[in-house]
């Protein structure tokens, strides 16, 4: 029980196993459900049966469930649209759906002594770099060679490329660390606050009556830490999929327009030619 339940924000970083096989007729074959595993299956089991609660197949009225996932689909593929643009339709689904799997992990971590699957490392920097894999491949794939016009900054000097590719290049490599750094950090940093300040408190409330109620005042601040805590998880899951579509975007456009990128390379062609 003690793996089930973290009693420590530091906890998160700690993988244990619940329930293991070992399957020698299989060969060396381990099958072992950890606590990440099992966090991991309950928060898709809860996304899975908020968009089944939110079914409005059968009912002509339709509920606040249904409402509020439409609302979410409705928002979701303005933001896609807008950042991605006519191939937004293709790539929907999977912002959707990762949106989704870290909103509801934020606020299942919400939850007293539950494990914190997006404040796990393993979760966080694997879902950056595997979304940095392949947001490269598919810029590799549309654009060829010329995805590579993506780190040279347009109508730069020609004796400063060099330097410029190598920022660029610098840059675009810590998204792959920086997307799950971003997301990893705010989830731990406000638990750890909450159980800094809720060890305090319980510690105050089991002293002396005066010391009580002097401490209903941290007590309100530490509730509207509680809310403020909520919206990061909210706030968080959006940001995330906001930059991954921005990524989508300078993979797929380049940062500019195909007449602009032909321009850039024909200004390079001819700084070349003049050197």
């Amino acid at each position: 029980m003690k793996t089930l339940f973290i009693l420590s924000p530091l906890s998160q970083f700690e993988v244990t196993s619940l329930i293991g096989l070992n399957a020698p007729i299989l060969g060396h074959l381990n099958l072992t459900l950890t606590n990440l595993g099992l966090y991991s299956l309950l928060v898709l089991f809860v996304v899975l049966g908020f968009h089944y609660w939110g079914n409005n197949d059968s009912k002509l009225i339709p509920s606040k469930w249904s409402i509020s996932l439409e609302s979410s689909y409705a928002s979701l593929s303005s933001m896609v649209r807008e950042q991605i643009g006519a191939q937004s339709e293709i790539y929907l689904p999977f912002v959707y759906s990762l949106f989704f799997f870290i909103l509801i992990g934020n606020l299942i971590s919400n939850v007293p002594y539950s494990f914190a699957v997006t404040a796990s490392g393993v979760v966080s920097l694997g879902l950056s770099f595997t979304i940095f894999c392949g947001v490269t491949i598919i810029g590799l794939y549309t654009h060829k060679l010329h995805f590579f016009s993506l780190f040279v900054p347009a109508g730069c000097p020609l004796a400063l490329v060099p330097l410029l590719v190598l920022i660029e290049t610098v840059s675009y490599l810590a998204r792959a660390v920086s997307l799950g750094v971003r997301l990893f950090a705010n989830i731990v940093s406000g638990h750890t606050l909450l159980k800094i300040i809720s060890t305090y408190l319980y510690k105050l409330f089991t002293g002396n009556l005066i010391v009580a109620v002097i401490a209903l005042i941290p007590f309100i601040i530490f509730v509207a830490l509680i809310g403020l805590e909520l919206a990061v998880s909210i706030i968080q899951a959006y940001v995330f999929t906001l930059l991954v579509c921005s990524y989508l975007k300078d993979s797929l456009n380049l940062h500019s327009s195909p007449e602009q990128k032909f321009n850039n390379l024909t200004y390079l062609k001819n700084e070349v030619k003049g050197i």
